[in-house]
């Protein structure tokens, strides 16, 4: 069974007026994490697209780039965005049943902070709406203010990001510390370990950008410390 069917079913299961937020009290199992964590990316953003007061190809198209979606399932996915975006339950709830289903602490919910991080900058900017948004979606999923600047430094470009945010070190922090750290987030990034935390296949290209983002903070401070 495709992850799409699954969300095919899931919301085919969802009676006339109710909110899209009530899915995620039905995909509690192992195997239907990956669907859940599919809905809850296209479903944020939906909200998040609409923090900045519009709605742009660039954001709608953003969502191409975190998840791989065949042809045939477009129409599926745009389905989930629409019933995100028209829905009148506020973007807090969804948060809530998103943390309700994974648990607190889960690294799922980082790795959906990343696509929501990627959708914002879709269209080159990261407005404050948007970094309200994702700031407040981050407090309700238990996500604390220093692991939350180190997401958005590893999307959002202000300046040059600083390489020892990006990692969630100290500029202090001892060389022998910072390795370690950087090899955490390496294979934290290894698509096994994303399987095993209910990121589906088809949102690998998140494993490929944040693996990219940590090497180039490590080799950055590698560099500077000789």
């Amino acid at each position: 069974m495709s992850i799409w069917f699954r969300i095919t079913e899931a919301l085919g299961a969802l009676r006339s007026g109710e909110s899209l937020a009530e899915v995620f009290a039905r995909l509690r199992t192992p195997p239907e994490r990956s669907a859940a964590f599919t809905i809850a990316v296209i479903a944020l953003g939906a909200k998040m697209a609409k923090a900045d007061g519009r709605v742009t190809r660039d954001e709608v198209s953003a969502f191409r780039e975190v998840f791989t979606i065949p042809e045939m399932e477009e129409a599926n996915a745009a389905r989930v965005f629409n019933l995100a975006r028209s829905d009148i339950a506020g973007f807090e709830l969804y948060a809530r049943k998103i943390v309700a289903l994974f648990g607190t602490d889960d690294p799922a919910l980082c790795d959906l902070m990343e696509g929501l991080f990627h959708i914002a900058m879709a269209d080159g900017e990261y407005h404050p709406a948007e970094d309200e948004f994702l700031a407040r979606v981050a407090e309700i999923f238990g996500i604390d203010e220093m692991r939350f600047r180190t997401l958005r430094a590893r999307f959002v470009p202000e300046a040059a990001p600083d390489p020892y945010t990006v990692l969630g070190v100290r500029p202090d922090t001892p060389m022998d510390e910072i390795r370690a750290a950087w090899r955490t987030e390496v294979r934290a990034s290894h698509p096994d370990q994303l399987a095993a935390r209910g990121v589906p296949e088809e949102a690998l290209k998140l494993a490929e950008m944040h693996l990219i983002a940590v090497n180039r903070a490590w080799e950055e401070i590698r560099e500077a410390r000789g």
